[in-house]
């Protein structure tokens, strides 16, 4: 990403969680440890089904009355009914937060920049009113700015930055496994640790008990993934549950079919290295990303 630009994201939702009980809540629900989030520290995170099938993912963190979600805004309305569903008697308040706030992203670069010497060791920085924050899943995606959306246009003069439009960021994430658009097709249709958020620093195997965590943990110990998310590179629009072939062995699908497609396929399929540029899908030749750029 280049140093002078910020990307601003439409398709971000912002969720409130605040009150007495917002540790343990959280706590019990997300698949990372809300004890790591701090001013200085922001993590990654999902949500799972009971069988640790993928549901929701976001970022969290800590402002000065709780925690605020980062999440895609066509899942927001549904993650909200989703705490509210487990809220029962905790003494939290879950709102929607989203006409409060935008979200942007800037370089690592530029986010070093801003940093003191004494906050080497943190991910999270405060600067003029603004939470400013590493992206956990990879560092190759530069940093994340969100702030009062009365204030977008001071935040991006007070950096010397210029917007730009998304393309490029999408591009880069795409190439580098990493889905952030229609997350909703993604649903129940693979499991956590399939959908690479172990890789995505979204799992803390050592925090405890959460939804979905037994089984996850079982997966992992007995090393039991054998799918997995992928990039596809494709010059035509491939339809949703598409399969996809190597010599007319079906190898995997397509689970997301828009502008950015993901596959999940079976990665340890003997010959996929060899033939990851020459796959068959809706008999047109495609490609996948298995390796990071």
């Amino acid at each position: 990403m280049e140093k002078d630009k910020i990307i601003i994201l439409k398709d971000r939702g912002l969720i409130s969680i605040n009150g007495e009980d917002s540790i343990s809540f959280l706590q019990n629900i997300i698949t990372n440890d809300i004890k790591k989030v701090s001013r200085q520290k922001s993590i990654f995170s999902a949500i799972f089904t009971p069988q640790g099938k993928y549901l929701f993912e976001f970022f969290i963190i800590k402002d000065e009355n709780g925690y605020l979600l980062d999440c895609d805004i066509n899942l927001k309305n549904e993650l909200i009914k989703h705490f509210n569903k487990y809220k029962l008697q905790s003494k939290i308040k879950i709102s929607d937060s989203t006409d409060n706030y935008f979200v942007g992203v800037i370089s690592l670069e530029k986010f070093l920049e801003l940093q003191s010497e004494s906050e080497r060791q943190n991910n999270t920085i405060f600067f003029k009113e603004s939470f400013i924050f590493v992206d956990a899943r990879s560092k190759l995606l530069g940093a994340r700015v969100i702030s009062k959306k009365d204030n977008e246009k001071k935040i991006i003069e007070d950096l010397n930055l210029k917007e730009c439009d998304e393309k490029k960021y999408v591009d880069l994430a795409h190439k580098n496994g990493i889905p952030i658009k229609d997350l909703s097709n993604l649903q129940d249709q693979l499991f956590g640790l399939e959908a690479n958020l172990e890789e995505l620093q979204a799992i803390d195997f050592k925090k405890g008990c959460y939804i979905g965590q037994e089984n996850t943990a079982r997966m992992k110990l007995k090393n039991k993934i054998r799918r997995k998310l992928v990039a596809v590179n494709s010059e035509k629009k491939l339809k949703l549950f598409s399969e996809i072939f190597i010599d007319k062995k079906s190898v995997g699908k397509i689970l997301i079919n828009g502008d950015y497609p993901f596959a999940l396929i079976k990665i340890y399929e003997e010959d996929l290295k060899s033939n990851q540029n020459n796959l068959i899908c809706e008999q047109s030749k495609i490609s996948v990303f298995l390796e990071k750029n």
